[in-house]
């Protein structure tokens, strides 16, 4: 009987042993498009805020007047997007941590799937981006995407004309225990496809702003009109063992 116990102990200890190394994480080097942006977007490091324009849901014609209030309907920002769609339009505000490894090692595999061939010197410069320290900030990068860009582009013109003067009093990440840490500095959108970048500094009262055990952290900023508010839980941040945030 004891015997019979003991196999299947053992038999266990194999099953588990195995499951877990079956589960071990997949190397960056080898994420689909759609496994890196799930990352980048609806990831523990990178979220999603929807912002849905439904002026333009119901048609009228140019011009003519609001049945209701018998206004003109004539909308000058519509007449430069090119006219009315007549359909609700999402803009999707992309917020990620980037000072978090594995949103650089996403944003280093899209770029890598999108070589027709592999450059040895991107390679060594994606390398170099993924490996980078950030043991004295926290950057936070927040991209704008539309499939209609006439409705992105009020919030890409804010995020270029933001300045970390402009930012600092509105901005700032938030533990759950209700300290804040406001903005250090802005750098806005460039080529380099990040997205705008939230600088802060990591090291509050000579010590990390978050650590193993906070519940979770608040990222809030403005753009234009809209207003930035998304949640991180803590706890879902680790990556290889580490808090990466």
């Amino acid at each position: 009987m004891k015997k019979l116990s003991f196999s299947i102990l053992l038999l266990i200890t194999v099953i588990v042993f195995t499951t877990s190394a079956q589960k071990k994480s997949k190397p960056w080097q080898e994420w689909s498009r759609k496994e890196a942006e799930a990352v980048l977007n609806e990831s523990a490091w990178g979220k999603t805020q929807t912002e849905t324009d439904i002026s333009e849901l119901f048609w009228r014609p140019q011009g003519a007047p609001d049945p209701r209030s018998g206004a003109s309907n004539a909308d000058p920002l519509r007449d430069e997007r090119g006219g009315a769609t007549n359909q609700a339009t999402p803009v999707k505000f992309r917020i990620r941590f980037l000072s978090a490894k594995p949103i650089r090692q996403a944003f280093a595999r899209v770029i890598a799937l999108d070589q027709p061939t592999e450059d040895p010197k991107v390679k060594m410069y994606m390398n170099d981006f993924v490996e980078r320290k950030f043991d004295q900030w926290i950057a936070v990068t927040v991209g704008v995407e539309s499939r209609d860009q006439r409705f992105s582009a009020p919030a890409l013109k804010a995020l270029t004309s933001a300045t970390t003067a402009s930012l600092k009093n509105i901005t700032y990440l938030e533990r759950s225990d209700g300290k804040r840490l406001f903005l250090h500095m802005y750098q806005p959108p460039s080529a380099d496809g990040l997205g705008a970048k939230y600088i802060f500094e990591r090291i509050v009262d000579e010590r990390p702003f978050l650590k193993p055990g906070d519940n979770e952290v608040r990222f809030v900023s403005e753009i234009g009109k809209v207003k930035l508010d998304m949640r991180f839980k803590v706890a879902q941040m680790l990556y290889d063992e580490k808090l990466e945030y």
